[in-house]
Formats: C-alpha cells, structure tokens, sequence
C-alpha cells in the first residue's frame, strides 16, 4: 500500500466524484498522471508525495468533462478539506499540492520543479482527449524529451491504466 494514499482516500474522492469513475478525467486518467509524474520526477527531483496527490485531486472536482474552469482550485480546497483526516502532507508541500491543482489549467509554468512536474504529468496524458502534445506547453526538459513525449501519448491513446495504486481504484 501506497504510504501517501490510502483505499480511504481513493473512496472518499470517488463517492462525492460528479463524473463517470472510469471516464475521460476519472482514475485511469490519474493513475497515468501519476505513473507520468514518478517517471518525470526521477529526473527532475520533485516531490514524489505531492505528484502521487496531484494526480488524485487535480480533476477530483470537475462538474463536467469538457470546459469547467474552476475545477483546479476546487480540487485544491477538496485536497485542504482532506489534510490531516485521510492524509497528512507538511506545509510546505502541501502548499505545493495546492498550488499545482490550483493552476494545472490557468498557468504555463511555475518556478517550482514539483509544481512543473506535475503540470506535465496531466499535459502528458492528453491523446486521451485526442489532442497531439505540443513540447512547448511543457515545463521541463524530462517531459520535452521525444521518447518521453512518444511513451506517454500511446499510453493515454491507448487507454492503459498502470499498475499503482490509481490504477487498481477502478476494483474499490
């Protein structure tokens, strides 16, 4: 079991989640953000913790699968209401975590590695949605590498679900 999240965590997302558990920005989708962000972050030195929970809350709040602008900081408020019930993240990475739910739709880039990793992480995924990944909407140089760029857009066209954590919610 994953030291960060829990099957708590995993059920107290999904019973008050809006879409479908299995759809477009559900947990196939953060499973591969996940597994894009521990990949990336072997190289770029992130906060493995605060990738892990970027990728469970960043669409934890959407109301809709197309156009919901304000779904980044409400993941972040979610993840805050979270804190210290079902997990437990020290300030300042939890400032991190909130910081890239917040901005993972509204911002280009951040100064902070953790946060750029996980911007990339989610960019990463988008053949999922169709869309060909342009390398200059992403932060850093680990996700700009072709082979990166090349493994993670048959993943998400594929509709692989990775074996972590994320991956093995779809059973919870």
């Amino acid at each position: 079991m994953d030291s960060i999240i829990s099957d708590q965590l995993i059920l107290a997302i999904k019973d008050q989640f809006q879409l479908n558990w299995n759809g477009v920005h559900g947990v196939s989708h953060w499973a591969r953000v996940c597994e894009n962000g521990l990949q990336l972050a072997e190289a770029t030195g992130a906060n493995k913790k605060v990738v892990k929970l970027f990728a469970l809350f960043h669409d934890s709040q959407r109301l809709n699968e197309s156009w919901d602008p304000d779904h980044g900081p409400r993941g972040a408020r979610f993840a805050e209401l979270l804190r210290g019930k079902l997990f437990d993240l020290p300030n300042d990475e939890f400032d991190l975590l909130f910081t890239a739910c917040s901005l993972h739709t509204q911002a280009n880039t951040h100064i902070d590695r953790t946060v750029q990793t996980c911007f990339d992480a989610d960019r990463l995924d988008l053949g999922r949605v169709g869309k060909i990944l342009d390398p200059k909407f992403l932060c850093t140089e680990a996700a700009r590498d072709p082979k990166t760029i090349e493994w993670a857009n048959q993943r998400s066209i594929n509709g692989f679900v990775p074996d972590n954590i994320l991956g093995h919610a779809n059973f919870l």
